[in-house]
């Protein structure tokens, strides 16, 4: 199946569906936490690109990576796009919230997608059962990778917004510490 071809057949399904390049792949329902934690992070992102020339989108807007269609949990794009439009080409940032069943997909198969589409600056994955982040960010023609917990902000200087973790996860009950490895302090 082709690009093409997948998404007139997509349009006359009831179901999402992302294509991993060859076939349909159904998109599996998430848990409340997996919700509350991608609908915090739109509405953050809304608010600061506010009267900027960015826009966020999820989870029910498909991008494209290369010859590939996702439905990211939310994503930043700052291209002009027509109201009608139906696939974002170029987005600029990418947010996944890992779920259990997904998580090696997140971590592998889309990471390799999204490093290897020329408009993603960076991809965040956003952990379900703590506050902790990995952050992948394009730096020229390699990616760098920075581990972040409930006490750290993100930073997007590509799109000019920071958001502290805590923000995005507010609403879970979660703690800036939850998940966070103690270590023992330095021999006096």
């Amino acid at each position: 199946m082709t690009l093409t071809e997948f998404l007139a057949w997509e349009e006359r399904q009831e179901m999402r569906y992302e294509f991993d390049g060859i076939q349909p792949v159904a998109m599996t329902g998430g848990t409340v936490q997996h919700e509350v934690i991608g609908d915090t992070l739109r509405g953050l992102l809304r608010a600061a690109l506010r009267g900027k020339p960015c826009r966020s989108l999820g989870p029910t807007m498909k991008i494209q990576t290369n010859d590939r269609i996702r439905y990211p949990d939310a994503f930043v794009y700052c291209m002009p796009v027509a109201a009608n439009e139906t696939v974002i080409r170029a987005p600029v940032v990418v947010f996944e919230v890992l779920s259990p069943g997904t998580s090696r997909i997140d971590r592998i198969e889309k990471l390799r997608d999204y490093q290897a589409t020329a408009s993603i600056r960076r991809y965040v994955i956003l952990e379900q059962s703590s506050m902790a982040a990995m952050v992948f960010t394009r730096q020229g023609e390699s990616w760098n990778a920075q581990a972040l917990t409930g006490i750290d902000t993100l930073h997007m200087p590509e799109i000019e917004v920071d958001l502290p973790l805590a923000d995005i996860y507010a609403d879970t009950g979660l703690t800036p510490t939850d998940g966070v490895v103690a270590t023992d302090p330095p021999p006096a």
